[in-house]
């Protein structure tokens, strides 16, 4: 029997909801790739509802306690008298999601001396010492593409909030002002901008493709180059580096993982680079931009807008500067968690524990590292030196 430690983040403030503004959620079959949603033996919770919290506890208790596993699920995963950090050492499997991660150190990694199994509960398995665990020859595993699209909207959205300048104008309407001169003196049409979108993986291409019908004109840089099909398809023009695609865009798009070669990227030195008055959406992570630094560029109009999704640490602190930077619309890391990503996301995490409880593989995609290397997934996304054979992964 295995010892599971599941970090979760908390309950809503007012208490587990006792009913949905929706009754249900669309059925989704396959992804856009044509690749299958996950396909576990049992849910053990009903789609739509919220199961991303402790409550919810991705619909994993009473499946994996009935099987006579140990379980422990908490939110309280900072400083050493965390119930993670107590409750780590002797863990099998460690579990938790972007939006609340469990910073899997190195420290933490030898502390844990039974740990085999790391899964992500939605994309992005960065909070993990990936390389510690590779000498380990620890697992990890996430439910790739479970929330992409979840993330792509919500990137779509928070282009057209910056643009448009949403925040002041709904500002303006819930305080009972009326200054419609106020609310425009910074609102745009998207129509004609020219769009920069960094990593064009599975959320990049998802939002290649939301925006092209707005009239935009696209360009990307990725380590890979997509297709010539794909790119005549949405007229897009290839850049080599981001420091070339950064010149020439209006509104640029993060896609990309935080490796070492993308930590602190967006420095002082390339915003100066870009157009003045650009537009920022970061979905990624917020280490990818050097914090202060986006904070000078949007005091000194370098920058329009800075939207994202994603901050570092998370949770941010409170008097973290992004929260009152001027022209910002920051949200809470919720773009890859809502009901829907979720059901994908707590179903993807079944299958895996079934299929590493059973012995089987598990499916290459869902693979970040595995037996003292980059696979799947993770040799495309996280490996220094991709191969050809990780191109369409």
């Amino acid at each position: 029997m295995a010892k599971i430690l599941i970090v979760l983040y908390p309950d809503p403030i007012t208490g587990y909801p006792p009913t949905y503004a929706r009754t249900s959620i669309p059925q989704i079959d396959t992804y856009p790739t044509g690749a299958t949603l996950p396909s576990p033996k049992d849910l053990g919770f009903t789609p739509g509802d919220l199961v991303g919290c402790v409550s919810g506890n991705l619909g994993l208790k009473d499946w994996l306690e009935s099987a006579g596993h140990t379980v422990v699920i908490t939110d309280d995963k900072e400083g050493a008298d965390s119930v993670f950090e107590r409750e780590l050492h002797d863990a099998d499997v460690v579990i938790s999601q972007p939006f609340w991660p469990a910073y899997l150190t190195a420290e933490r990694i030898a502390k844990a001396k039974n740990l085999q199994l790391v899964i992500t509960a939605g994309i992005g398995s960065d909070h993990t010492d990936l390389n510690a665990a590779n000498e380990r020859g620890i697992t990890v595993a996430e439910v790739t593409y479970s929330n992409s699209i979840s993330v792509a909207e919500h990137t779509v959205m928070q282009v057209l909030v910056l643009v448009r300048d949403f925040v002041n104008q709904h500002q303006i309407a819930a305080s009972g002002g009326w200054n419609i001169a106020d609310a425009v003196e910074r609102s745009y049409d998207l129509e004609g901008m020219r769009v920069g979108i960094f990593a064009a993986g599975r959320i990049g291409r998802a939002v290649i493709e939301r925006l092209a019908p707005f009239g935009v004109r696209l360009s990307y840089t990725d380590r890979f180059r997509l297709p010539a099909e794909y790119e005549e398809k949405y007229n897009l023009t290839f850049h080599e580096s981001i420091e070339s695609l950064v010149t020439e865009v209006d509104v640029l798009t993060i896609h990309a993982p935080l490796t070492e070669q993308t930590r602190g990227l967006l420095n002082d030195e390339l915003l100066a680079t870009m157009p003045h008055g650009a537009y920022i959406v970061n979905p990624a992570r917020g280490a990818i931009a050097d914090r202060d630094a986006i904070v000078r560029a949007l005091e000194s109009g370098q920058l329009a807008g800075y939207a994202g999704d994603v901050w570092d640490p998370q949770p941010a602190p409170a008097d973290h500067p992004w929260r009152t930077m001027p022209h910002n619309a920051m949200t809470t890391h919720t773009s890859g968690t809502s009901l829907s990503g979720q059901a994908r996301y707590a179903a993807g995490t079944r299958e895996i524990l079934e299929n590493w409880f059973d012995g089987s593989p598990i499916r290459p995609e869902y693979i970040i590292v595995e037996g003292g290397g980059y696979k799947g997934t993770g040799a495309h996304s996280y490996a220094e030196k991709p191969t050809k054979d990780n191109q369409g992964v």
